[in-house]
């Protein structure tokens, strides 16, 4: 266990000891469309994360979405009207999101970015009911809290400390700003 530990914290020096291009100290802000597995459908969404570089090529970023839908059930009892109640469901995924940048195999310039991430974390869901509403108020009940997330995506630097870019992933999409600290 102890070699184990030691070749790997030489393999992570060696990769850092090497010149590379500083992905981190980033904070991106995206807007887009999620899809959370809970809602059937998609829903816009906010997410905002800060990178920072942990080896060569690689960032590591704490983040936080929110996204929210709202929707409606047809019900009524005899002291009730029959109609539609509509209720909100908001979720929020909160984790770490680890990105590997392909640039140096793409021979990308400077002003490029090119990348693959994964997401992980939890899920906090909550769902309000409208006022009135008193029938079944399970919306899903096969809800994970378990989060998780793959990326691929391309950030065009327009100034060195500001960028915009486009991330399609397979449950929150986004095109956003980029802060380079």
């Amino acid at each position: 266990m102890k070699r184990l530990i030691i070749t790997i914290t030489i393999i992570l020096s060696g990769l850092t000891i090497t010149a590379q291009e500083k992905f981190g100290r980033t904070l991106n802000l995206g807007f887009g469309i999620g899809y959370y597995g809970y809602y059937g459908s998609v829903a816009p969404a906010l997410s905002l994360n800060y990178e920072f570089d942990l080896f060569r090529n690689f960032t590591l970023a704490p983040f936080v979405s929110v996204s929210s839908y709202r929707s409606e059930r047809y019900w009524g009892n005899k002291d009730n009207p029959y109609r539609n109640y509509y209720y909100r469901e908001t979720t929020i995924p909160v984790g770490a999101k680890g990105t590997y940048y392909f640039d140096e195999l793409f021979r990308a310039s400077d002003r490029w970015d090119f990348y693959a991430a994964a997401s992980v974390g939890a899920a906090f869901r909550t769902t309000t009911w409208e006022n009135g509403y008193y029938g079944d108020r399970a919306v899903r009940n096969y809800a994970s809290p378990l989060y998780g997330n793959l990326h691929v995506g391309s950030e065009c630097h327009v100034t060195p400390n500001f960028g915009i870019f486009l991330d399609l992933s397979t449950g929150l999409s986004t095109f956003g700003l980029s802060f380079h600290m």
